[in-house]
């Protein structure tokens, strides 16, 4: 079967195109091949992208027998673990996602909503005038402990500091761990492969031990953080969670949950920075604090314009009909979020930073995607968004921050996501008074 025109180059080439201006490269695609098109990428292989979405919309929702996104993902098996929600497919998958869901829906998301404000809170009460820092490392430290809280349980704070070190040590591992097992061979205490495995089981120690901690509580079933509520859990045939399951989906949540959501938020800063009207005018919404409309739209607008994965992914078992060519068996297939959501025909002035188009009309069907869709939707989606509105909503009316660039960083792939290359840095112009309670004091002009 012939597969859709894309460009000629060997994969080494696309790839490093590819990871050091994933923007420019997939516009530049998009805009030469059309709206399906075939790349070549070392160590994914052979992958058609899909910008139609009529076409993501039938991959999404039609048939999903012959679509393997957990196939597709396996290459992240060797950190995430066999249970992992992400590298699962057929029952076995639904079998943990409906485990995993009921956490992360309606009263449960809003439960949270306190503790990431008050881990925002106590991160900006260090931020002093004057002092410089890489907003997207300030953000980790944020949404690793809102993980620890919401999602371990763990608030003692030299519990926290271990898991932030044993599970930070592997996910700050270089990507060749996952997708090369050479890499991982342990040739003793100097390899890099030895070191990366002592790592990895320091971190599964630690996890292991919570796991186990948290079996013992006596109040367990009273307990709201996602561990507890998942040691709880059953199946259709009343079997609960085994350990390995648990730490699998433990690190999933960490690695699927933290990195993202942490560049989510250093983008929306800087897209709010580097556009003052917008950022004003949030101040004035956040001021009047009787509707959250404006807020969330500059969350899905930040979303829309910075995904932080490019694509979604889907393996193909047999030969099956995209977007109008018949694609073989074992070809990948990637829905295209990014080049979806700044599409002229869905978004005008796509390039643009316009929240307010999510108060005019809103997005149509299968146009904004950047927690993917279908079966495979992310989870803790409505979480992040929480996460992201949560920490703007402490952030921007009690700091003033300035950029130490003058234009966006350019955005690069850092492992599997996107990512700005410097990771934003800024200036505290004015930071925030504490109240008497421990609250940031709001900025206000003159002040």
């Amino acid at each position: 079967m012939a597969l859709p025109p894309g460009p000629r180059a060997p994969a080494v080439l696309n790839t490093v195109r590819f990871a050091r201006r994933p923007l420019d490269v997939l516009r530049d695609w998009h805009a030469r091949y059309g709206d399906v098109f075939t790349i070549r990428m070392l160590g994914f292989g052979t992958g058609v992208y899909v910008v139609d979405p009529d076409a993501i919309r039938e991959l999404f929702t039609g048939d999903q027998s012959d679509l393997r996104a957990g196939e597709a993902n396996s290459f992240m098996e060797p950190v995430l673990g066999p249970h992992s929600v992400l590298v699962l497919d057929g029952n076995e998958h639904l079998r943990q996602r409906k485990l995993l869901l009921p956490p992360f829906q309606g009263s449960r998301v809003a439960a949270f909503r306190e503790v990431i404000r008050d881990v925002a809170e106590r991160e900006i009460a260090r931020w002093q005038p004057g002092s410089r820092f890489v907003l997207r490392e300030r953000m980790r430290s944020v949404t690793f402990e809102v993980i620890c809280r919401a999602v371990f349980g763990v608030t003692e704070p030299e519990r926290v500091e271990r898991l932030r070190t044993t599970l930070g040590a592997v996910i700050d591992s270089s990507p060749i761990f996952m997708v090369a097992r050479a890499a991982r061979v342990d040739l003793g205490p100097l390899s890099p492969g030895g070191r990366f495995v002592r790592r990895l089981r320091a971190a599964d120690a630690a996890l292991y031990e919570e796991i186990e901690r948290r079996r013992g509580e006596p109040d367990l079933v009273e307990r709201s953080d996602v561990l507890s509520l998942l040691l709880c859990a059953r199946d259709d045939q009343d079997r609960g969670m085994t350990d390995e399951e648990l730490r699998d989906e433990l690190f999933t949540m960490l690695g699927a949950g933290h990195e993202t959501t942490a560049t989510g938020l250093a983008f929306a800063f800087e897209l709010l920075l580097h556009n003052p009207p917008v950022l004003a005018r949030l101040r004035e919404e956040l001021a009047a604090a009787d509707d959250d409309s404006y807020l969330d739209a500059v969350v899905k607008e930040s979303l829309r314009l910075r995904p932080v994965i490019d694509a979604a992914e889907r393996t193909l078992t047999k030969p099956r009909a995209v977007a109008g060519w018949e694609l073989p068996a074992g070809v990948k297939v990637y829905p295209g979020i990014l080049l979806v959501q700044q599409r002229e025909d869905l978004y005008p002035r796509a390039h643009e930073f316009r929240p307010e188009r999510f108060l005019d009309e809103g997005a149509e069907p299968y146009s904004w995607l950047p927690f993917g869709g279908g079966i495979r939707r992310c989870i803790g989606a409505a979480l992040a968004q929480a996460e992201m509105a949560e920490v703007l909503r402490v952030v921007v009316p009690a700091v003033q921050l300035r950029p130490l660039r003058a234009r966006p960083d350019p955005v690069v792939l850092r492992g599997i996501t996107l990512a700005p290359r410097h990771g934003v840095r800024v200036a505290v112009e004015r930071a925030p008074r504490l109240g008497s309670v421990g609250h940031a004091v709001p900025v206000t002009h003159g002040t």
